[in-house]
């Protein structure tokens, strides 16, 4: 019965310390309690529990459990002054030692440890990773034969108040983990709250629907609405109408995919004002709602527009220069031609007056060919002074270079020797080939400059493979180029000058000759087509200037390879052309050879005529029309209106300007040609059957327009 009675004891016990322990979360008291428990429990005369220093051997006991009479051991003790059984605790095992004077890892320490009151213990040890960190035991004045249950009571004492001191600890680690979490959250959210007022890029909630849920206080101060005005109308409302349909496909393809977006539109303020934004919105995951932020891209906008003003200024400052250059020498020229042509002329009238009909052949020829000089020299200086933006083609290099040739020869003079080197088996290049025109002329124009006193002048073309080291030299990437080199025997360069030749305004030639543009615009159009632009000059040696541009991988060039058919091929089938002209004279020619070659021909001094004709029943196979008509309606301007009764008329337009000037940048429709004047009447009568039989082909048209 005995027995019994101590384990309803222990059992009653442990349910104590569950009770006591509950509400409790400072460790020292939870140890105590368990210390109190165990002692009065089992009787002993002192319980504790104490922890180990890192050494392991050194235990503090900042307090302990004691029976009446006997003294407290709370402090620091050196465990190995009571006996080797700090070994067994090092490895985990529990020390039970019911006698020390008869225990061998007490023996010798028995007097010591009995004046503490501890002659029979047990000592239960608490580990971590290996490693003695704690302990609980209980201490006995007199010997005692320490039970099974006891021991076994005491470990649950142990367990049972260690797992509530850890569940504890982890209680309060995880309530202070989380009041760093909040305290983090409330400053993000501060933070947050403090850029969506502060922002002055618009940050914005949306749904797909059309509608703004939210939007920062940066809308009301970049657009000058209030908050409520803004949610209240549809997003549409405020893009420019140019806008609305982008920014809508944009929004679905963002929807469907559930990538983010970037694109940027106009906004109206409240004085009725657009305003640039670029933005970037994202969707909600699995959501309806999509997030933006807008930054007002207005300022650099203009600025950009500015500066593309400008440039295109510079561009053509540099390009009128270039004219100016030319004007002198080409009037020259072109007087000659005129007098050979007139004189020609006059030469046929007095033959057939005389009836030396054999005699006309020689002055016509002689009147042709001068035609033809002209016409090569107005649409060079219609190709030097258009204005455009860049526009690559497939381009020749030689060849381009072999149609400068007479143009450079005439402009530098009689006193400067010219020399063109064309590389064998050259590659084509994609640049703009006007552009390049202009720079060669520039480059020319520059070299005749440095050799008042004459010289030589060399343009030299050649295939240029580079390595990865020669490219680096150029800052270039490796690859295949085209240098286009132009040198010449004049006064050179110092290294300074030649360092600063392509910023832009720098000049060395006196004020009113130069304007310090050319080489930077040479410069800025061979970086801008992908190459680089280099120049080797010394002092007394001359200068060449190397434009290195990229090899163009795609088909060859063709512009200019065209060449007049021989021999005026006849109607085929009676068909009709319209003809649109305000000049009587050239209406004339053309009626006179399409008649000629068996086309029934129709005639209209302007473009309201030619449209009335082409809204009636008549047939029209062809329209050959002007450009610059009179009375308000040009002959595109016919085309289009035409073209909504008749959308497959073919259209061949003839016009005394560059095809750039004369039809705008748009590309040409099919079925559709443009041949400058002046022609000859065998290229237009190639043209007319070509667009009658196949409807041509836009690109066509600029081989023919140089014959």
């Amino acid at each position: 019965m005995r027995e019994v009675r101590k384990a309803e004891l222990r059992r009653n016990a442990l349910l104590e310390l569950g009770d006591r322990l509950r509400d409790l979360r400072d460790a020292g008291t939870m140890s105590m309690i368990a210390a109190e428990i165990l002692g009065r429990t089992l009787g002993v005369d002192r319980a504790g529990y104490g922890r180990f220093a890192p050494d392991g051997e050194t235990m503090m006991l900042d307090q302990d459990w004691v029976a009446p009479g006997i003294r407290s051991i709370a402090g620091r003790h050196s465990m190995r002054d009571y006996g080797s059984f700090i070994e067994d605790l090092q490895r985990g095992l529990t020390v039970v030692v019911p006698d020390a004077r008869k225990d061998p890892r007490m023996r010798e320490r028995a007097a010591l440890v009995e004046a503490l009151s501890a002659r029979a213990i047990v000592n239960l040890p608490l580990m971590e990773d290996d490693r003695l960190v704690a302990f609980f035991f209980v201490n006995q004045a007199q010997p005692r034969r320490w039970t099974e249950e006891e021991v076994t009571f005491l470990r649950n004492v142990a367990d049972r108040t260690l797992a509530t001191i850890a569940r504890r600890q982890a209680e309060d680690e995880l309530r202070a983990l989380a009041g760093r979490l909040e305290e983090l959250v409330a400053e993000r959210t501060r933070e947050r709250d403090r850029l969506w007022e502060l922002s002055e890029d618009l940050l914005v909630v949306a749904d797909y629907e059309g509608h703004l849920l939210r939007v920062s206080p940066s809308w009301s101060r970049l657009l000058g609405m209030e908050e409520a005005d803004l949610l209240a109308i549809p997003y549409a409302r405020l893009m420019h109408p140019e806008d609305i349909g982008p920014v809508r496909t944009a929004l679905q393809g963002m929807r469907r995919t559930g990538q983010a977006i970037r694109f940027e539109n106009r906004l109206r303020d409240a004085q009725g004002g657009w305003r640039w934004f670029a933005w970037t919105l994202s969707p909600e995951p699995g959501g309806e709602r999509l997030f933006g932020v807008g930054r007002d891209v207005t300022v650099e906008r203009e600025q950009a527009a500015a500066r593309e003003r400008l440039e295109e200024q510079l561009r053509q400052s540099q390009k009128m220069e270039a004219v100016g250059q030319l004007t002198g020498g080409i009037a020259h020229d072109f007087n000659n031609l005129l007098t050979g042509i007139s004189g020609s002329l006059e030469l046929i009238s007095t033959c057939m007056a005389r009836g030396r009909i054999q005699e006309m052949e020689r002055f016509i020829e002689v009147a042709q060919g001068a035609a033809t000089r002209a016409a090569a020299l107005t649409h060079r200086l219609l190709a030097f002074s258009r204005r455009q933006t860049l526009d690559p083609r497939p381009t020749d290099a030689n060849r381009l270079v072999a149609g400068m040739e007479e143009l450079v020869r005439r402009t530098v003079g009689p006193a400067i020797s010219l020399q063109v080197v064309p590389g064998a088996g050259l590659w084509p290049i994609l640049i703009d080939h006007h552009q390049l025109e202009n720079a060669l002329l520039n480059l020319c124009i520059n070299a005749r400059d440095a050799m008042p006193e004459g010289g030589r002048l060399t343009i030299e073309t050649a295939n240029r493979p580079m390595d990865a080291a020669e490219a680096g030299a150029l800052d270039l990437p490796p690859g295949a180029y085209v240098s286009v080199c132009v040198s010449d025997t004049g006064t050179g360069m110092t290294p300074e000058v030649a360092a600063k030749a392509f910023d832009p305004f720098f000049t060395t030639k006196p004020l009113g000759q130069g304007t310090g543009l050319g080489l930077s615009m040479i410069y800025g159009f061979a970086r801008q087509s992908g190459g680089q632009a280099r120049i080797c000059s010394a002092p007394g040696e001359g200068t060449t200037i190397c434009l290195y541009l990229p090899r163009h991988e795609g088909a060859s060039a063709a512009e200019g390879t065209g060449e007049a058919p021989h021999g005026m091929a006849p109607a085929r089938r009676g068909e009709t052309v319209l003809v649109v002209d305000d000049e009587p004279t050239v209406r004339l020619l053309v009626v006179e050879i399409l008649q000629d070659l068996g086309y029934a021909t129709i005639e209209a001094a302007d473009g309201a005529s030619g449209l009335q004709v082409l809204r009636s029943d008549a047939r029209i196979d062809l329209l050959v029309s002007d450009v610059g008509l009179p009375g308000g309606m040009n002959g595109r301007q016919m085309v289009d209106a035409a073209r909504e009764a008749r959308p497959d008329l073919k259209v061949l337009f003839i016009t005394g300007y560059h095809e750039d000037a004369a039809l705008g940048p748009s590309r040409l429709a099919p079925g559709t040609q443009v041949l400058s004047k002046p022609f000859s009447m065998e290229i237009l009568a190639d043209r007319v059957r070509a667009l009658i039989a196949h409807g041509g082909t836009p690109d066509a048209a600029q081989g023919g327009a140089q014959g």
